[in-house]
């Protein structure tokens, strides 16, 4: 009798790993360990509501393979906007386009979880006139960011509220889950870290009570949605600036959220000004530089994702990376990461993992990610923050432009030159920009 190839077999076994099934806490089950992870859409229309550009594109990730899709920032106040082109939750949200999207969104068998965010003080001047942070600490950051008002007490009670309305409506209108945004340097994300919340009351100073808002806004959602109904936290490991968030806050951010009923935690990190989500090293005197093993195995966050799976009594996702099936395979077997999330990759194939489940394929490809102006002083590692910045948001364009074009029902470009993407981009961007500000004028009359 012969042996079986070696690699053969490694290979069915990778793919069983990844093809494995996960029940959740709350009992809802994902089919297979891959996620497609949250980028924002930029697809809504002038009032903030899901097109049917959503629909194509989510009809076709739901065919595309992967148990679990998870929107785009939903923002939950139309006055501080992450960018034009979010869809918003705020009380005049289109119910029935928001079902279309929840049916298209797992057509092909997937979980679909809303992502619901605010920008906080990372919203642009061009789309968000009144942006509101923890304490008024600008965002310096090629000129498009304003002066944040500093939240009352009040304030943040509606927040509150409001994060637990755009939850229960996620779920009326045929979404199975949520996934609460704290990370990345958005609002729940500001108040965790100590170098932007400089608040001196209750939601200020000591991280219990930097973490105050985020386990509010965790009980309120929870409270909002059925039993069934799926509830997840994206948390930061580390903001990677001096004074932030760091990753020992992390892990004890996440023991106190293993005694609420949250079903799935995602590990990511970063902010704009130090973008790890996206595989940018940033200032070397304020990042720690990722570690050779790290680097390796592909995954940005796998590291400190294994600090936090020996905390959490719930799931972990990770995301960021990770490109071949063997290394998401290892991340599971090996270090106890339960779901593993896909981002760009599906700009560019919304159908890998598919393939990767049929096996006609091992690595996903990302024609994107070697894009730049230039090396050195030039490229996307610059240490000229301007340069640095202009790299990594064209890169940030072009990938939006594959959205565009996948929104549109037409395959992705992978040979559209870099500053095609950022003008592509940029013009979509300005476009949506001058509909939301006339939009918004209108309803400032009404308020």
């Amino acid at each position: 009798m012969t042996a079986p190839d070696e690699s053969v077999t490694a290979a069915s076994a990778a793919t069983a790993t990844l093809a494995r099934p996960l029940t959740l806490p709350c009992g809802q089950v994902l089919p297979n360990r891959i996620a497609k992870a949250a980028m924002t859409e930029g697809l809504a229309d002038a009032r903030m509501n899901a097109t049917p550009a959503h629909e194509r594109l989510y009809r076709r990730w739901s065919h595309g393979g992967a148990g679990l899709l998870i929107t785009g920032n939903v923002q939950i106040d139309r006055w501080d906007l992450e960018r034009p082109g979010n869809v918003v939750i705020d009380g005049a949200a289109d119910r029935a386009a928001l079902a279309r999207w929840a049916s298209a969104g797992t057509a092909g068998g997937s979980q679909l979880w809303m992502q619901i965010s605010h920008a906080g003080r990372q919203a642009p001047f061009y789309c968000s006139p009144t942006p509101v942070a923890p304490s008024a600490r600008r965002l310096r950051l090629l000129g498009a960011y304003r002066t944040p008002s500093a939240l009352t007490v009040a304030g943040i009670e509606q927040i509150v509220e409001r994060f637990a309305a755009a939850a229960r409506l996620a779920w009326e209108t045929g979404f199975t889950g949520v996934q609460i945004h704290a990370a990345h340097g958005y609002l729940l994300s500001e108040f965790l870290s100590p170098a932007v919340n400089h608040r001196r009351d209750d939601y200020g100073g000591s991280l219990a009570n930097r973490a105050r808002l985020l386990l509010a806004v965790v009980r309120a959602v929870r409270r909002a949605v059925g039993p069934g109904f799926a509830v997840a936290v994206k948390l930061n490991s580390a903001d990677f600036q001096k004074g932030g968030f760091d990753d020992a806050d992390c892990v004890q951010v996440v023991h106190w959220l293993n005694e609420l009923a949250v079903d799935l935690i995602e590990i990511s990190g970063g902010s704009y000004e130090q973008p790890r989500l996206l595989g940018h090293e940033g200032d070397a005197d304020q990042a720690e530089a990722p570690r050779a093993s790290t680097r390796t195995r592909e995954a940005y966050f796998l590291e400190y994702a294994a600090r936090v799976r020996r905390a959490a009594r719930m799931p972990v996702m990770v995301t960021g990376g990770f490109r071949s099936r063997d290394a998401m395979a290892a991340a599971i077997d090996e270090d106890g990461v339960d779901v593993i999330g896909l981002g760009r990759p599906l700009c560019v194939d919304p159908f890998f993992v598919a393939r990767l489940f049929e096996g006609t394929t091992e690595a996903a490809a990302d024609p994107g990610a070697e894009l730049a102006y230039g090396r050195g002083v030039l490229g996307p590692r610059s240490g000229v923050t301007a340069l640095r910045f202009i790299n990594i948001f064209s890169q940030m364009g072009w990938y939006y432009v594959q959205l565009f074009r996948l929104g549109r029902g037409a395959e992705p470009n992978w040979r559209l030159p870099l500053w095609r993407g950022l003008l592509g981009h940029v013009a979509a961007e300005l476009r949506s920009a001058r509909a939301i500000r006339a939009f918004q004028k209108q309803a400032a009359q009404l308020r």
